[in-house]
């Protein structure tokens, strides 16, 4: 049986009236105990409880957030600095979100930990059985970032990539996640992952395949690089049953996708792809 590590975590809070003291756990940071250790930070991606209790809250905001606060967690560990995590985290919270005080746990390992750590304090287990039964684009992004998690590779994944800087100023389009391959086989590539869902419409295929060329084109020139552009989708079994309307839209979206040279996967190729991810990158 392997030995469990010491470690501890912290609770991130949304509270949106520090004076009636409510709030709702929306993240976790976990690191490794004592020293220069190694830590991560995971916020909700179900963000139903925030905005029941606050209609007006900055759903885009708090989700920088958590790019930010894994930022400041790895140049910390990165350069060995001493400066307390919670430090580290104050610097980057406004009043209206908190941080509770560290909480001792052991843990078979950082990523499984964080799993638990989310369903016990920030999921609960009836949102997250709803969750397992949904479709869409939040289910998907959802399922490519736990496999690249579990692979080890997400904190080092560029995350919410803006398109603009590729295209042309005022592009609102934002990848969702992507990496630089650091291999000596394959220098010189960019990839990028982007969920599509094909459940009912197909817009967001079309828009995808509309902008790879540019996306692809801006790749080459600003970072000199080749870029292998990714959609993750939905099984087509989840979204058509037979041979009708529903599977000649699902067709229809993949391949406007492909003849963009977009690669296509389903739901049941990511962990091929977060393994390919974490070679790569050489985790």
């Amino acid at each position: 049986m392997n030995e469990r590590m010491p470690c501890e975590f912290f609770l991130i809070r949304y509270v949106p009236d520090v004076v009636k003291g409510e709030f709702v756990n929306i993240g976790v940071v976990l690191r490794e105990a004592g020293g220069a250790a190694r830590a991560d930070v995971r916020f909700t991606r179900d963000w139903a409880r925030v905005r029941c209790m606050d209609s007006d809250a900055d759903v885009a905001l708090l989700e920088g957030l958590e790019q930010e606060i894994g930022a400041r967690l790895q140049r910390a560990v990165t350069a060995q600095d001493p400066k307390r995590v919670m430090d580290v985290l104050e610097d980057s919270l406004s009043n209206s979100v908190q941080i509770t005080e560290a909480r001792a746990c052991l843990a078979e390992n950082l990523p499984t930990e964080m799993e638990q750590l989310m369903r016990m304090y920030v999921e609960p287990l009836k949102v997250a059985k709803v969750r397992a039964q949904q479709t869409g684009r939040a289910a998907i992004s959802a399922a490519v970032r736990g496999e690249f998690e579990r692979a080890g590779v997400w904190r080092m994944m560029r995350k919410r990539i803006a398109a603009a800087p590729y295209t042309q100023a005022g592009d609102p389009m934002k990848i969702d996640c992507g990496y630089r391959v650091v291999s000596d086989e394959a220098r010189g590539v960019v990839r990028m992952f982007h969920a599509v869902s094909l459940d009912g419409d197909v817009e967001a295929a079309k828009v995808l395949a509309y902008s790879a060329p540019q996306l692809r084109d801006g790749v080459g020139r600003v970072e000199a690089a080749e870029l292998l552009l990714t959609a993750v989708v939905e099984p087509i079994k989840m979204v058509a049953e037979d041979e009708g309307e529903a599977w000649e839209r699902y067709r229809f979206g993949v391949e406007t996708m492909e003849r963009q040279q977009i690669r296509v996967v389903t739901l049941s190729d990511l962990a091929r792809a977060a393994e390919t991810a974490r070679r790569e990158l050489r985790v």
